[in-house]
């Protein structure tokens, strides 16, 4: 009689990473580096953690051995494999630790998924980085704790764990210390600057507007004319208040809807897209405290929107 076999599912391969910061003074080639660090290893060691994506210099995977080590610069080297890579056409990894994971989306990308009839999968961000977490370690979870619109673009944040996650949703107005858009408006804005309040509220078709009504949320919006011209004006806005589709909502209340924008009453389609981009985010990290910053350069065509 024939034994039965058991797979065996494979299994899991954990990271083992070893990180050293340059406390010296001096800016050293990270093969130099390395091998100072970690003198038992022997140099075919080194070039083969190199060559097969297993060194990362403050953030960044490289294979460059001359690559600079400045003074308080970061080396990690996984010496049980190489590291995972979030790779995606429309998702850039701009941050990760412990506890957050700050990305920059690209347009048409949603940040959830949504309920689909035909149950097909709808491409999101959500789904793409937590696939991501889940080949560097099955045990890694991901938390939304705010979105974009699907075709608003720039930097945006999910948690790693609940205490991140509850810590951002129940203080997000304390932690978050600024958000600023940038979008092209239709028409000339006439002030230079100004604020925008409203009460927000939400019909039954989820279209989110201003309301006189006690029952809508208050938002604040804080607005700064960039530049103007060919009918266009380019604006940053800074949020005090985080409602859904506000930027949109306060641009079209003070005539000068995001250009693209159907929705919100724009008649024009300059770029070809909704020209509203996240800029920046400023934050309090939910578990250290330290203070946070994440860029975004504005898509170059909002700047040929005015030109």
């Amino acid at each position: 009689m024939r034994k039965q076999r058991h797979h065996r599912a494979p299994q899991y391969k954990a990271d083992r990473i070893v990180s050293w910061v340059n406390e010296g003074e001096e800016t050293k080639p990270l093969l130099e580096f390395i091998s100072l660090k970690s003198p038992e290893s022997s140099r075919t060691d080194l070039k083969s953690w190199l060559k097969h994506g297993q060194v990362m210099l403050d953030g960044q995977i490289t294979s460059a051995f001359d690559a600079q080590v400045n003074p308080g610069s970061e080396v990690k080297v996984n010496t049980s494999r190489q590291f995972i890579k979030l790779k995606h056409p429309r998702l850039k990894l701009l941050y990760e630790d412990d506890d957050v994971i700050v990305v920059e989306k690209g347009y048409g990308l949603l940040s959830v998924g949504i309920p689909n009839p035909a149950k097909k999968k709808i491409e999101n961000a959500y789904d793409i980085i937590r696939d991501y977490l889940k080949r560097k370690d099955p045990r890694n979870k991901l938390f939304v704790v705010h979105r974009l619109d699907r075709d608003t673009t720039g930097v945006m944040m999910f948690a790693k764990n609940e205490e991140a996650m509850e810590t951002l949703r129940h203080n997000w107005n304390n932690f978050v210390l600024e958000r600023l858009y940038v979008a092209l408006l239709e028409g000339i804005v006439k002030d230079d600057e100004g604020i925008i309040k409203s009460r927000l509220t939400e019909n039954s078709q989820y279209k989110v507007y201003s309301t006189e009504n006690d029952s809508g949320k208050i938002a604040l919006t804080r607005y700064k004319v960039i530049g103007r011209g060919h009918g266009y004006s380019l604006v940053q806005f800074s949020l005090d208040t985080g409602r859904k589709n506000q930027i949109r909502v306060h641009a079209a209340d003070i005539g000068h809807p995001i250009s693209g924008d159907r929705k919100y009453g724009a008649k024009q389609n300059r770029l070809g897209r909704l020209a509203l981009h996240a800029h920046t985010l400023r934050f309090a990290h939910p578990i250290t405290l330290k203070d946070m910053y994440f860029e975004s350069p504005v898509p170059t065509a909002f700047y040929k929107g005015i030109h």
